[in-house]
C-alpha cells in the first residue's frame, strides 16, 4: 500500500521530470531558433544592362546588391559583349564587337556585390555551390592575320573560326560533331573582388588614377580573368580584399575548357545561376588567390612571362606548404614536397598575363594515429 509520504515523493519526482522535459523542449526550440537565425540569407542578382559591365572592373561602380558575410547569392550571367554574341552571330560581327571596347575585355561581368564587414587586408572566401548554364555556348578564334598575338598559334590560323553548341544539360554533354561528345564542366572564367589599386594593368582610356577602371582581360591578385577550370561546383577560392565591401564580380562564364585555353576561348556560355556563398575571413592574410577542391589545394601564379608565372605559382605552393599547420615543414621540406607531389599546369596563355596553377593533393596529409 502506497503511503502518503511515498505519494508526495512521487509527485515531487514527476514534477521535477516535467520541468526538465519542458526545459529540454524549450532549449531545443531555442536551439532551432538560433539555427534558423544563423542560416545564411539567400539573394538573387539578375543580369541586366544595369547590373553588368562589359569588359571593365570599375571600383566606382555602385553596388548592385549588399549582403552580409555568409550569405548566398544566386547570380545570373550574360554572354560576351552584353549578350550580343548569340547563335548565328558571324565572325565579322564578333570582330566588330572585339574592336568596339578598346582596351576592355569581351567579358560581361555581373556585379559588384558589396559584402558588409569586408575591409582591405581581409580575405574573401567564395564557395561555389551550384552552376546551371543557359542552353548554348560558343567557341571561336579571331583571325590570326588581323590578331597575330591572340591565341597560341594565331599566325597558323589566319582566318577566324566560330562554332556554336546546344547543351544536353540532363547528361551534361554537348556534341562537337557526330562522333565527338564533350562533357560539360562549367566554371566561372572570371571571379573577382574589387581592383588592386597597385595593379600595373593599364587603366581605362589611359588614365593614371589608381582607382580608374581595370580591364577584365588580365588575371591579378584580385582574381579576375583566371580561367581556372578547377573552380567547379563544390570548390572554394580565397581572394585578398583590396577595397571596402570586397566588391565581388563574376562573368566570362565557361562550360568546358582545357588547360591553356589555347585558341582564345573555351566553350563560352552564360549561367541561369551561379550560387556563391561569400564569407569575409579576417583570420587569413593572402597576397595572391588560392583555391581548393575536395581533393586538392590550388596555388596560382600570373605574369606576362609564362616562366615567371611558373615561378610565382611554385613560390606560392612552397609558402602554402611551409605555413600550413597539419604537419610542420620548413621551406626546404616544402620545396621538396612541391617538386615530388605538386602538379603544376598552364592555366591559360591568352589573357596577356599568363597563368600557372599548382595542384597539391590533400591525400599526402595523413591523420595522426
Amino acid at each position: 500500500m502506497v503511503t502518503v509520504r511515498t505519494k508526495k515523493i512521487m509527485v515531487t519526482v514527476f514534477a521535477a521530470l516535467n520541468l526538465l522535459l519542458v526545459a529540454g523542449l524549450a532549449a531545443e526550440g531555442l536551439q532551432a531558433a538560433e539555427v534558423k537565425q544563423a542560416a545564411p540569407k539567400r539573394h538573387t542578382l539578375p543580369a541586366t544592362l544595369e547590373t553588368t559591365q562589359w569588359g571593365w572592373l570599375d571600383p566606382n561602380e555602385s553596388p548592385k546588391l549588399t549582403v552580409d558575410s555568409g550569405d548566398i547569392v544566386s547570380i545570373e550571367t550574360m554572354m560576351h559583349s552584353h549578350n550580343k554574341i548569340q547563335p548565328g552571330t558571324t565572325m565579322d560581327e564578333i570582330i566588330a564587337l572585339r574592336k568596339a571596347n578598346p582596351g576592355g575585355g569581351p567579358h560581361s561581368v555581373t556585379g559588384p556585390i558589396y559584402v558588409n564587414g569586408a575591409e582591405p587586408g581581409d580575405v574573401m572566401e567564395i564557395r561555389i555551390l551550384r552552376i546551371v548554364p543557359k542552353p548554348f555556348g560558343v567557341n571561336f578564334n579571331l583571325p590570326g592575320k588581323e590578331f597575330p598575338t591572340i591565341g597560341a598559334l594565331a599566325p597558323e590560323f589566319p582566318e577566324g573560326f566560330v562554332k556554336y553548341f546546344s547543351f544536353d544539360w540532363k547528361n551534361r554533354q554537348t556534341e562537337f560533331k557526330p562522333g565527338i561528345m564533350i562533357d560539360l564542366k562549367p566554371f566561372p572564367g572570371t571571379l573577382a573582388v574589387g581592383i588592386d589599386p597597385n595593379d600595373p594593368s593599364p587603366r581605362k582610356g589611359g588614365a593614371k588614377e589608381p582607382m580608374a577602371p581595370v580591364s577584365t582581360l588580365r588575371p591579378w591578385k584580385n582574381g579576375s580573368n583566371m580561367d581556372l577550370n578547377e573552380l567547379q561546383e563544390g570548390s572554394t577560392i580565397y581572394i585578398p580584399v583590396f577595397l571596402k565591401g570586397g566588391l565581388v564580380w563574376t562573368g566570362d562564364s565557361h562550360c568546358r575548357q582545357g588547360n591553356g585555353e589555347v585558341n582564345l576561348t573555351a566553350i563560352e556560355c552564360s549561367y541561369r545561376e551561379i550560387a556563391l556563398q561569400l564569407i569575409v575571413r579576417k583570420d587569413m592574410k593572402l597576397e595572391w588567390p588560392r583555391a581548393e577542391t575536395k581533393t586538392h589545394g590550388i596555388l596560382m601564379g600570373f605574369d606576362e612571362d609564362l616562366n615567371k608565372a611558373m615561378v610565382n605559382a611554385v613560390r606560392e605552393t612552397v609558402d602554402f606548404l611551409a605555413s600550413q599547420k597539419m604537419v610542420p615543414l620548413d621551406r626546404y621540406e616544402a620545396y621538396s614536397i612541391t617538386s615530388m607531389t605538386a602538379d603544376c599546369r598552364v592555366t591559360q596563355v591568352v589573357d596577356i598575363r599568363k597563368g600557372v596553377h599548382c595542384m597539391v593533393p590533400k591525400s599526402i596529409f595523413t591523420k595522426k594515429k
